[in-house]
């Protein structure tokens, strides 16, 4: 706890003569122990009741490995291909149609009419020249037209080559 120093009385001398000396000031000395252990005891407890943000990680639901090819037509299909430089070419329908080139952030706007929409199938081809976070944005402006049928592939370079002309 806490303990006081009291100063020894001086010995011997006659009182009033000579030089004089201020009177000593009493010491005192303070245990810091119990504060030490009460500040620990809070910090403990400030740790454990905590509650630390929980890491936002992505669903995916990935098919089963069959190798059957799906038939499928070509008006259910969107496809898209994301180059890097925040370009995107999406068409939808027969191999005839004509590429149409957006950005990520305008992907809303071709995504709008096909929202809700259960019979669609995206197919998302992004090049290694991307971002991650293109990727990230055009999947999440998937999820906010609930389209949830998306298969994502790599872009190949016949593929890049037919939209880099436009």
């Amino acid at each position: 706890m806490g303990a006081v120093d009291t100063p020894q009385p001086r010995s011997g001398g006659k009182k009033g003569k000579g030089f004089h000396r201020p009177k000593r000031r009493v010491g005192i000395r303070i245990d810091m122990t119990p504060m030490v252990d009460v500040a620990f005891l809070l910090l403990i407890f400030f740790m454990v009741t905590t509650v630390f943000m929980t890491p936002q990680a992505m669903e995916i639901n990935l098919p089963p490995d069959n190798k059957t090819p799906l038939q499928m037509g070509e008006s259910k299909i969107l496809q898209l291909r994301v180059l890097g430089e925040d370009r995107v070419f999406w068409k939808r329908g027969p191999k005839t149609d004509p590429w149409i080139r957006t950005t990520v952030t305008g992907m809303k706007d071709v995504l709008k009419p096909l929202a809700n929409n259960d019979t669609i199938v995206i197919l998302l081809n992004i090049d290694r020249e991307a971002t991650f976070d293109n990727m990230v944005g055009i999947i999440d402006q998937l999820d906010l037209a609930n389209l949830g049928r998306f298969s994502i592939l790599e872009l190949t370079p016949a593929d890049k080559a037919e939209v880099e002309n436009l």
